[in-house]
């Protein structure tokens, strides 16, 4: 269990006026208790309340072993899962996780009508957005895993390969560098089909002239790297290198911007008159960029209507792009670390306009 950090989630909690939580997140719990559980139709709930030991409650299934500090309830299948949660809380308002399933929260009420659910969430998050040195360490080595999986990406690019082939490969390499099995996937994104900011990958095949999405995320060590380089194959036509110096300079000012003190809606900002001035403002159709960690998207939220003020360890991506339909997408995407003083990108892979 990591006391530090459940420490912070509790002076989260008071500055928030919540007596009592329940953390259910896979990512969450793990964060808090260093178990990683994924419960699928099953309960795991960490029960935080202010002056008192936490508590995990789950199934005997999940192999969940006794550590210092921290109280095991355990239940089977053949019991109510929420029974032994509900003696437990105090009366009052309870913070609930947002990802608690809807099943277990209306046991949960019918049980105990004297508690009132309110959101839960925010001590949580806002302990996660801030990266400790060990978080850290991790989040860089994962983005220099991503750098070698990009360049070796990029060099299997071949006339006729299909896209689905290359995110096999992306999905190899990964593996053979210590990453975990990704469910999300690669987008790898040929010609026409990156003007679809989320393209899945298919049988198209590669040709002279199509510009290269590589959108390549994954878990290394439970913490994510997300990057996205964007190359051309062959050649690449006047428009589609205007495009792409335009996405290059987005990207470059607004990593100019971060620093501790800024808006995140400026940084966005920041990217996105890049576009505008450039005549391509309808076509940057997305957000600047979310949080990275233990999950792929969490908070912080890049985007124009975030109010939040950087803070130094906050990790979130850079991802402005133009998407033209029927012709061509490009986004080029960083993770980058808030410092002291400002800002340290994770990714070393080149942003020059490459033609494979």
């Amino acid at each position: 269990m990591n006391t530090a950090r459940i420490d912070r989630v509790l002076e989260n909690m008071e500055r928030a006026g919540l007596e009592q939580i329940i953390v259910t997140s896979t990512a969450s719990v793990y964060y808090l208790t260093g178990y990683w559980v994924e419960p699928m139709e099953r309960m795991l709930a960490l029960y935080l309340r202010r002056g008192a030991a936490p508590v995990l409650f789950g199934n005997e299934l999940f192999a969940l072993q006794p550590q210092e500090g921290l109280e095991l309830v355990l239940h089977t299948d053949s019991d109510d899962p929420t029974a032994q949660l509900c003696a437990a809380l105090a009366p009052g308002a309870l913070g609930v996780d947002k990802f608690w399933p809807s099943k277990f929260l209306m046991s949960l009420l019918t049980a105990r009508p004297d508690v009132r659910p309110v959101p839960g969430s925010a001590p949580v998050d806002d302990a996660r957005t801030c990266k400790d040195a060990d978080e850290i360490a991790a989040l860089r080595a994962a983005s220099r895993i991503n750098d070698q999986v990009v360049t070796a990406a990029i060099a299997a690019l071949k006339e006729g390969v299909r896209e689905d082939e290359m995110a096999a490969l992306v999905e190899q390499l990964f593996r053979d560098h210590g990453g975990e099995r990704s469910s999300e996937g690669q987008l790898v994104c040929f010609g026409p089909n990156g003007a679809d900011p989320h393209h899945g990958p298919n049988g198209t095949r590669l040709k002279a002239g199509d510009s290269v999405v590589l959108d390549l995320f994954n878990p290394i060590g439970r913490y994510w790297c997300d990057m996205t380089r964007t190359v051309f194959f062959r050649s690449v036509s006047d428009e589609g290198r205007r495009v792409y110096e335009t996405v290059r300079a987005a990207n470059a000012a607004a990593e100019a911007m971060i620093r501790p003190g800024v808006l995140l809606c400026d940084v966005d900002r920041a990217a996105r008159s890049v576009i505008e001035d450039a005549g391509y403002g309808p076509y940057f159709t997305h957000r600047l960029g979310h949080g990275c960690g233990l999950e792929c998207h969490e908070p912080p939220d890049n985007s124009p209507v975030s109010m939040a003020p950087l803070r130094p360890g906050m990790v979130f991506s850079v991802e402005p792009g133009i998407y033209l339909p029927g012709k061509l997408g490009v986004r080029i995407e960083d993770l980058v670390l808030v410092t002291e003083d400002g800002c340290e990108v994770l990714n070393h892979a080149g942003k020059e306009l490459q033609i494979v």
